[in-house]
Protein backbone atom coordinates (compact mmCIF):
# COMPACT_ATOMS: atom_id res chain seq x y z
CA UNK A 1 0.00 0.00 0.00
CA UNK A 2 0.89 3.84 -0.88
CA UNK A 3 -0.14 6.81 0.46
CA UNK A 4 0.15 9.35 -2.56
CA UNK A 5 -0.21 13.25 -0.92
CA UNK A 6 -0.85 14.66 -4.17
CA UNK A 7 -1.69 13.89 -8.24
CA UNK A 8 2.28 14.70 -8.66
CA UNK A 9 3.30 12.02 -6.68
CA UNK A 10 0.36 9.78 -8.63
CA UNK A 11 1.77 10.09 -11.11
CA UNK A 12 5.55 9.63 -10.20
CA UNK A 13 3.74 6.22 -9.23
CA UNK A 14 2.38 5.47 -12.47
CA UNK A 15 6.15 6.85 -13.88
CA UNK A 16 7.68 4.04 -11.79
CA UNK A 17 5.47 1.40 -12.88
CA UNK A 18 5.96 1.78 -16.51
CA UNK A 19 10.13 1.53 -15.80
CA UNK A 20 9.04 -2.14 -15.80
CA UNK A 21 6.45 -3.01 -18.20
CA UNK A 22 6.53 -5.22 -20.98
CA UNK A 23 4.53 -6.55 -23.94
CA UNK A 24 0.95 -7.95 -22.50
CA UNK A 25 1.52 -6.56 -19.45
CA UNK A 26 -2.32 -5.82 -18.10
CA UNK A 27 -2.97 -3.27 -15.38
CA UNK A 28 -6.54 -3.52 -14.03
CA UNK A 29 -7.39 0.53 -12.09
CA UNK A 30 -10.58 0.26 -9.53
CA UNK A 31 -12.16 2.71 -7.11
CA UNK A 32 -14.49 5.44 -7.18
CA UNK A 33 -14.78 8.61 -9.28
CA UNK A 34 -12.45 10.66 -8.61
CA UNK A 35 -10.20 8.44 -6.99
CA UNK A 36 -7.08 8.63 -9.31
CA UNK A 37 -7.38 6.04 -12.33
CA UNK A 38 -7.01 8.45 -14.78
CA UNK A 39 -3.97 10.22 -13.07
CA UNK A 40 -2.06 6.58 -12.57
CA UNK A 41 -2.94 6.10 -16.42
CA UNK A 42 -1.45 9.19 -17.34
CA UNK A 43 1.23 8.57 -15.29
CA UNK A 44 2.05 4.95 -16.72
CA UNK A 45 1.64 6.58 -20.43
CA UNK A 46 3.91 9.26 -19.44
CA UNK A 47 6.70 6.50 -18.18
CA UNK A 48 6.40 4.87 -21.63
CA UNK A 49 7.09 8.27 -23.70
CA UNK A 50 3.51 9.25 -24.14
CA UNK A 51 2.33 12.69 -23.56
CA UNK A 52 0.01 12.77 -20.43
CA UNK A 53 -2.17 15.59 -22.53
CA UNK A 54 -3.11 12.64 -24.62
CA UNK A 55 -4.67 10.48 -22.00
CA UNK A 56 -8.56 11.35 -21.28
CA UNK A 57 -10.86 9.92 -19.01
CA UNK A 58 -13.72 9.80 -21.80
CA UNK A 59 -16.54 8.25 -20.76
CA UNK A 60 -17.41 7.29 -24.34
CA UNK A 61 -15.03 5.55 -25.66
CA UNK A 62 -14.02 2.23 -24.21
CA UNK A 63 -10.37 1.76 -26.11
CA UNK A 64 -7.74 4.36 -27.01
CA UNK A 65 -4.24 3.42 -28.74
CA UNK A 66 -1.19 5.29 -28.13
CA UNK A 67 1.26 3.72 -30.38
CA UNK A 68 4.01 6.42 -29.79
CA UNK A 69 5.96 5.42 -27.05
CA UNK A 70 8.60 2.65 -25.59
CA UNK A 71 5.21 0.40 -25.53
CA UNK A 72 2.11 0.74 -26.87
CA UNK A 73 -0.37 1.53 -24.89
CA UNK A 74 -3.89 0.73 -24.34
CA UNK A 75 -6.14 2.51 -22.41
CA UNK A 76 -9.40 1.28 -21.71
CA UNK A 77 -11.89 3.31 -19.19
CA UNK A 78 -14.99 1.32 -18.68
CA UNK A 79 -16.74 3.97 -16.79
CA UNK A 80 -20.17 3.39 -18.97
CA UNK A 81 -20.19 -0.09 -19.99
CA UNK A 82 -22.99 -1.63 -18.93
CA UNK A 83 -22.45 -5.44 -19.36
CA UNK A 84 -19.17 -7.27 -19.63
CA UNK A 85 -20.38 -9.23 -22.71
CA UNK A 86 -20.64 -5.27 -24.33
CA UNK A 87 -17.01 -5.41 -24.91
CA UNK A 88 -16.30 -8.89 -26.17
CA UNK A 89 -17.70 -7.56 -29.58
CA UNK A 90 -14.39 -4.91 -29.60
CA UNK A 91 -11.71 -7.72 -29.98
CA UNK A 92 -10.42 -6.51 -26.45
CA UNK A 93 -8.68 -9.73 -26.61
CA UNK A 94 -6.10 -8.57 -29.04
CA UNK A 95 -5.09 -5.84 -26.65
CA UNK A 96 -4.47 -7.76 -23.83
CA UNK A 97 -2.57 -10.35 -25.28
CA UNK A 98 -0.85 -8.05 -27.90
CA UNK A 99 2.49 -6.22 -27.79
CA UNK A 100 1.50 -3.35 -25.87
CA UNK A 101 0.80 -2.19 -22.30
CA UNK A 102 -3.01 -1.82 -21.63
CA UNK A 103 -4.31 -0.05 -18.68
CA UNK A 104 -8.14 -0.63 -17.64
CA UNK A 105 -9.41 1.92 -15.89
CA UNK A 106 -12.98 0.45 -13.89
CA UNK A 107 -11.31 -2.79 -14.22
CA UNK A 108 -13.82 -4.78 -12.37
CA UNK A 109 -16.53 -4.24 -14.64
CA UNK A 110 -14.67 -6.86 -16.90
CA UNK A 111 -15.95 -9.62 -14.39
CA UNK A 112 -15.77 -12.99 -15.59
CA UNK A 113 -13.60 -11.43 -19.07
CA UNK A 114 -11.01 -10.44 -16.01
CA UNK A 115 -7.82 -11.59 -16.88
CA UNK A 116 -6.56 -14.52 -15.06
CA UNK A 117 -3.10 -12.86 -14.63
CA UNK A 118 -2.76 -9.27 -14.03
CA UNK A 119 -1.73 -6.35 -11.54
CA UNK A 120 -5.12 -4.97 -9.88
CA UNK A 121 -4.58 -1.74 -8.63
CA UNK A 122 -7.28 -0.24 -6.08
CA UNK A 123 -7.29 3.57 -5.79
CA UNK A 124 -9.37 5.21 -2.65
CA UNK A 125 -9.60 8.33 -1.14
CA UNK A 126 -7.35 9.40 2.14
CA UNK A 127 -8.29 12.95 3.20
CA UNK A 128 -9.05 15.68 1.06
CA UNK A 129 -5.88 15.01 -1.57
CA UNK A 130 -4.26 11.70 -0.60
CA UNK A 131 -5.05 8.82 -2.34
CA UNK A 132 -4.38 5.17 -1.09
CA UNK A 133 -2.85 2.74 -3.58
CA UNK A 134 -3.18 -1.08 -3.60
CA UNK A 135 -1.58 -3.49 -5.40
CA UNK A 136 -2.32 -7.14 -5.69
CA UNK A 137 -0.84 -9.57 -8.02
CA UNK A 138 -2.24 -12.33 -10.15
CA UNK A 139 -0.10 -14.61 -11.59
CA UNK A 140 3.92 -15.19 -11.33
CA UNK A 141 4.55 -12.15 -14.00
CA UNK A 142 2.87 -9.88 -11.93
CA UNK A 143 4.25 -11.03 -8.63
CA UNK A 144 7.29 -10.45 -10.01
CA UNK A 145 6.48 -6.94 -11.48
CA UNK A 146 5.03 -5.96 -8.37
CA UNK A 147 8.01 -7.29 -6.61
CA UNK A 148 10.14 -5.40 -8.60
CA UNK A 149 7.85 -1.47 -8.10
CA UNK A 150 8.40 -2.38 -4.31
CA UNK A 151 12.61 -2.11 -4.52
CA UNK A 152 12.45 0.14 -7.39
CA UNK A 153 14.41 3.32 -6.51
CA UNK A 154 11.45 5.63 -6.79
CA UNK A 155 9.67 3.68 -4.60
CA UNK A 156 12.17 3.19 -1.54
CA UNK A 157 12.95 7.10 -1.92
CA UNK A 158 9.40 7.48 -0.97
CA UNK A 159 8.93 5.17 1.53
CA UNK A 160 12.67 6.63 3.03
CA UNK A 161 10.91 10.30 3.07
CA UNK A 162 7.48 9.44 4.26
CA UNK A 163 9.12 8.44 7.65
CA UNK A 164 11.43 11.68 7.61
CA UNK A 165 8.07 13.10 7.71
CA UNK A 166 6.26 10.89 10.50
CA UNK A 167 9.71 11.00 12.19
CA UNK A 168 10.48 7.60 12.43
Amino acid sequence: MIISHSFKETLKFGKAIAKHLKPADIICLSGELGSGKTVLAKGIASGLGIKTSKITSSSFVLIREHLEGRLPFYHFDLYRLKEARDISTLGYENYLSGDGVSVIEWGEKLKYLTPKEHLKVELSYHGKFKRTLKFYAQGARFKDLLREIRESRTFQKFKQNKKKVRGE
